[in-house]
């Protein structure tokens, strides 16, 4: 009994865009990262962007692994491959509903990781420095009440330079009144529906490619019996 070369060439070509899908996802993944200026507030809030970069090396290894055992016809590396395939796929798939339902949740999350660096005037000057880029970027003041997070003395990246913001008077001059957890979160909720996405596009990618490698595993298996 021959293998089926549209099966062995179907699952070589699905390998092919699983190891291209796991370079797609390490590439985003550096980008997200690259995207938060290496700012330690934005890096304690969006901790995924580490574990996505982490899948995506683990998918790329598995498309080599994917693709050597369609050509050479490997039992092994097939079987290893599905095997893979399958506990990532379950992975995803908790993530996704975890993601899905979990909104508020992570809303109080952001919330409780920030709350834990107040008072600001305590924090050290490099952790000050990055909250204080962030507040100019964001227009904002204050990780959770506003400027009074930063006690008595509220810093000039506070100061309203942008009328259209709601801002209050405080040491004889005018600061933004909204906390920067509203940016945030709403950074942490626009990277994660993009990491959904792709989770979601990877686990179909998956299922089509787990169907091939069982089917030439099966076919793989009977050839060899009928040979011996």
């Amino acid at each position: 009994m021959a293998v089926n070369k549209c099966i062995k060439y179907s699952l070589f070509l699905f390998n092919l865009l699983f190891w291209i899908s796991g370079c797609i996802i390490l590439g985003v993944s550096i980008y997200l990262k690259v995207s938060k200026n290496g700012n330690v507030i934005l890096d304690q809030a969006v901790p995924f962007v580490d574990l996505l970069i982490a899948v995506g090396v683990i998918i790329m290894v598995l498309g080599f692994l994917g693709c050597c055992g369609a050509i050479k016809e490997n039992r092994c590396m097939l079987i290893l491959f599905f095997i893979g395939l399958l506990l990532i796929f379950i992975l995803l798939l908790i993530a996704g509903i975890l993601g899905a339902v979990g909104e508020k949740k992570s809303q109080v999350w952001v919330k409780e990781s920030l709350a834990k660096l107040l008072p600001l005037r305590d924090q050290k000057p490099e952790v000050q420095t990055d909250i204080q880029k962030l507040e100019v970027e964001a227009k904002c003041c204050g990780l959770i009440n506003g400027p009074s997070d930063w006690g008595s003395t509220v810093p000039s990246s506070c100061n309203c330079v942008d009328t259209a913001q709601v801002c209050q008077s405080a040491g004889g001059r005018q600061v933004y009144t909204t906390p920067c957890v509203t940016f945030v979160i709403s950074f942490v909720e626009k990277h994660a529906i993009i990491a959904l996405g792709i989770a979601f596009g990877i686990a179909v990618l998956m299922l089509f490619g787990m169907a091939f490698a069982m089917t030439l595993y099966c076919q793989i298996g009977k050839r060899d019996a009928n040979t011996t």
